[in-house]
């Protein structure tokens, strides 16, 4: 059992989670997974990113010994004390995985006609982005796609989002909407000031549903003037929307096309 604070696994997970973690999680290809439910998709998973070191307290270990066969996964024990010491919740569950940020390349989800997509233009808010992946997962779209200045699927804030979703659906990052379009998919965006209402969108083959900024919204300069804007009908008295539960009446809806 690791006891140390000045451990070197204490020095690696907290490198992955701290204020440089983007880029040593870029360079080491790898992340951090906190909790039991982020920690049970991972382990029961045959596909999303693989546990290469799962770090667990006392408490930790019987609790996913409930749900897990930990027999051939790498399992490193460790005191509450080191825990703390790596973990970001006040409150850790005493369960901590290092995963695999998993390699993939757009090109390969065959286009088939019936493809579902989300794109997140320049999405910067973890809780956002980890609610709208989770929402992706619901109602099974095929995968989630963001731009270049989006903020980064494997930070700790949006992984706790996913609330294990990010071992459900593919996630390809930084993406030029560009390289999107590129494929043939029908794309549109969602605007307060969109030209047809979304109980009016019908699906005409693979689709792209592309989410801009929370503040900003869509920003020029991406070849957005072809694609078609549709709103969300309200007849309540809010002036608009959070951005993911947005999103997710965009999905729900998609979701109910026939395939």
């Amino acid at each position: 059992m690791i006891e140390s604070l000045n451990s070197p696994h204490v020095a690696r997970v907290k490198a992955l989670i701290g204020s440089r973690g983007v880029k040593e999680r870029k360079a080491a290809g790898q992340f951090v997974a906190e909790g039991l439910q982020c920690a049970r998709e991972a382990l029961s998973s045959n596909s999303g990113p693989r546990i290469e070191t799962l770090y667990v307290t006392n408490k930790g270990r019987s609790k996913v010994e409930e749900v897990s066969d930990l027999s051939a996964f790498n399992v490193v024990d460790v005191s509450d004390e080191v825990m703390k010491e790596m973990s970001e919740t006040i409150t850790p569950q005493g369960i901590l995985a290092v995963c695999t940020i998993p390699q993939v390349n757009l090109n390969s989800i065959a286009l088939n006609g019936s493809r579902r997509f989300i794109y997140l233009s320049e999405v910067q808010d973890p809780g956002n982005a980890g609610t709208i992946l989770r929402s992706a997962d619901a109602f099974a779209m095929d995968a989630v796609i963001t731009s270049p200045g989006s903020v980064d699927m494997y930070s700790p804030k949006v992984v706790r989002s996913t609330a294990g979703s990010l071992w459900h659906i593919p996630v390809f990052e930084s993406v030029a909407i560009d390289e999107v379009l590129a494929t043939g998919v029908k794309a549109f965006s969602l605007g307060a000031a969109g030209s047809k209402s979304l109980s009016q969108y019908q699906m005409s083959g693979d689709t792209l549903a592309i989410f801009g900024n929370e503040a900003r919204g869509l920003t020029t300069g991406q070849n957005m003037e072809s694609i078609e804007v549709v709103s969300i009908p309200m007849p309540g008295n809010a002036e608009s929307l959070n951005l993911s539960a947005a999103a997710s009446i965009v999905m729900y809806h998609l979701s109910n096309m026939p395939r």
